[in-house]
């Protein structure tokens, strides 16, 4: 790992980025990507390896971000490269079935017991869509509940934010989403069960489902509180509506059968991604078998996609699950973000700058405040000066986190005791230039 005086300038990033605004709206492809959470010009990526990635300066950084949470096992995994170049000589598409999309729908359904058939698709946005147009037509019911601060990808139906009040129907959030469509989803605060108890009487009858990540993890880390998510099963077979889990972040993150397995709720339908991926394009939707066979061909849910479990996606994911699967890989991921949770919370302490860390397994979000942080209203009132201040610091010396106070830490089986206590070591020199942001 190079030291900060020895570290290069970030000079190609900053061409680059000036000449991918020529041709890429905002010069990239995923909004967060840009930096404009930290008022930054983005890094370039070469290569990565394990548990640092390269930018095309030459600077290492040791990576908490992992493409956003597929890469669990680190970077370039042997196994995972080896098992998508062999399935890359045989052909990349075929637009046909294959027997690695049956292996991986098998392998899916005995680590979650909630999802007896699952149907794969590219990303987690087509799996929270389709699992939504499922609950509709199971229910018969056309309005969705979702929580403020939970992120379940870009259909129009979630691209939507509170009202005025709790149980009130959402505006869009995004220009592009008709006021119509975002009539038909109500927001309501996470972890509030009077919310969502309120939402159903006032809606009585007229919600097809609940959609929740199950751990917040795109406002940062929230963690459900104790009973939240049994209480939303409950209301949701009370008022004979379809409970939703987002585990496109959670699913295969925090135990081989997600935030279900950790918390012993079983969802209607449940949607997965990034993991299961292995860091290729591939998601997702799975649950009960009678609501899955509305799906076409043989119900009249229509779904489809062209790259929907293409062969060297499904590789990628076979390989990774077949690593996760065996072995203690849970306890040591476990072990490790316990460590670099309790060395950043002990650095902050030195420093005296005030910092809650919420994390779940090997999810960690570090919030500059000195209250909990238990919904989306919480985060906004945390200090994002003192965040955008941390991660340049830390970018200076060589670690790279998510560079948006809205987003998680992942770590991943590559990360070493070293880089842990070299990541301590730097937030330590980094909380020391805070105060000035406080």
């Amino acid at each position: 790992m190079k030291n900060v005086k020895s570290r290069k300038s970030q000079s190609k990033s900053v061409s680059a980025f000036a000449e991918a605004l020529n041709y890429i709206p905002g010069g990239v492809n995923s909004p967060v990507r840009a930096f404009g959470g930290v008022d930054r010009k983005p890094l370039f990526i070469a290569k990565a390896k394990g548990s640092k990635i390269y930018d095309i300066d030459g600077n290492v950084y040791i990576d908490y971000v992992g493409s956003w949470g597929p890469m669990i096992l680190g970077h370039a995994h042997p196994a995972v490269v080896k098992a998508i170049q062999n399935a890359a000589k045989k052909g990349a598409s075929f637009g046909a079935p294959t027997l690695a999309e049956t292996k991986l729908a098998k392998k899916i359904c005995l680590s979650f017991p909630s999802i007896k058939k699952v149907r794969l698709v590219s990303s987690g946005t087509e799996a929270v869509m389709t699992a939504i147009r499922l609950a509709r037509a199971y229910s018969h019911k056309d309005l969705i509940i979702k929580m403020a601060g939970c992120y379940h990808g870009h259909s129009d139906a979630l691209l939507v934010a509170a009202g005025s009040g709790a149980a009130e129907h959402a505006v869009p959030s995004s220009a592009g989403v008709p006021p119509a469509v975002a009539n038909l989803t109500i927001v309501i605060p996470y972890n509030d069960l009077e919310a969502a108890k309120k939402a159903f009487q006032t809606h009585k009858d007229k919600i097809a489902a609940i959609v929740v990540e199950p751990i917040a993890a795109n406002m940062g880390v929230v963690p459900p509180n104790e009973g939240y998510l049994q209480t939303l099963r409950n209301l949701c077979d009370n008022e004979k509506a379809m409970l939703i889990f987002d585990e496109v972040i959670t699913g295969f993150r925090v135990a081989l059968g997600g935030a279900q397995e950790l918390y012993g709720i079983k969802a209607d339908i449940t949607c997965l991604g990034k993991i299961i991926g292995g860091g290729l394009p591939l998601a997702a939707v799975g649950g009960r078998a009678q609501i899955m066979d509305m799906l076409a061909p043989i119900g009249p849910v229509y779904q489809a996609g062209t790259l929907s479990g293409n062969p060297i996606a499904t590789a990628a994911a076979n390989a990774t699950l077949d690593i996760l699967s065996k072995g203690d890989c849970y306890k040591k991921l476990e072990a490790k973000t316990s460590m670099l949770a309790e060395g950043l919370k002990n650095a902050a302490k030195k420093q005296n700058v005030p910092i809650i860390i919420n994390r779940v397994g090997s999810l960690l979000s570090c919030f500059f405040t000195n209250r909990p942080v238990c919904n989306f209203e919480d985060v906004k009132t945390t200090n994002i000066r003192q965040f955008k201040a941390f991660f340049t610091e830390m970018l200076k010396q060589g670690i790279y986190i998510a560079p948006s106070a809205y987003e998680a830490m992942f770590l991943s089986l590559a990360h070493s005791k070293q880089d842990i206590e070299k990541t301590v070591e730097s937030a330590q020199k980094s909380f020391q230039n805070l105060r000035k942001f406080s």
